[in-house]
């Protein structure tokens, strides 16, 4: 993905509430979901240590189950550190930037997109997280097909929440170890 399609869309995106305020009549089941999220102490710790600004754009959808369940806990690890500028953009809205954020050859949501701060592509992940995919095979496969080797966490809604921090906090130090921006910044 160019910089110049995703500082585009970025612009045309909105934050959290005013993403949600889009579609009122489906937006309770992340209201709901906010109320679960819980960031750690030390998590805290971690996302405030963020030096470098990252823009990050959520491909999503209101109506979308798998994004009332993960949305929240993105707008919780972006609410825990001030370099961490979040933006929300309907998936149809942009159907140029949907063509490149397709998972398994679909139009999935959620889709996270990270970028520098000049809004180089970084990172993306979608549309769920390792522990999502686990509990969701375990569920639809069944035990006759167990996912070899893995137990399931006892708090999936966590495990989640720790799998999407790691993604931000590998971004972060991807874009601290840059030559690029390090050159940039002095640093």
């Amino acid at each position: 993905m160019n910089a110049t399609l995703l500082k585009s869309a970025f612009e045309q995106s909105l934050p959290y509430d005013r993403y949600l305020e889009s579609d009122p009549g489906r937006a309770g089941a992340w209201r709901s979901v906010e109320k679960s999220v819980h960031i750690t102490a030390d998590q805290h710790t971690l996302l405030k240590s963020f030096v470098r600004h990252m823009p990050v754009l959520v491909v999503s959808g209101v109506w979308c189950g798998d994004c009332a369940q993960q949305g929240p806990m993105l707008h919780a690890i972006a609410q825990a550190s001030p370099h961490i500028d979040l933006r929300w953009i309907d998936r149809d809205a942009r159907p140029d930037l949907t063509e490149h954020t397709k998972v398994c050859g679909g139009a999935r949501v959620p889709v996270v997109v990270w970028m520098a701060e000049d809004f180089e592509f970084v990172s993306m992940l979608g549309d769920r997280t390792l522990s999502r995919y686990r509990s969701i095979a375990r569920k639809q496969l069944g035990f006759t097909c167990p996912v070899p080797g893995v137990a399931l966490p006892a708090d999936e809604g966590a495990e989640t929440l720790q799998e999407w921090l790691n993604e931000f906090e590998r971004v972060q130090l991807l874009l601290r170890l840059s030559g690029r921006l390090r050159q940039k910044h002095g640093d």
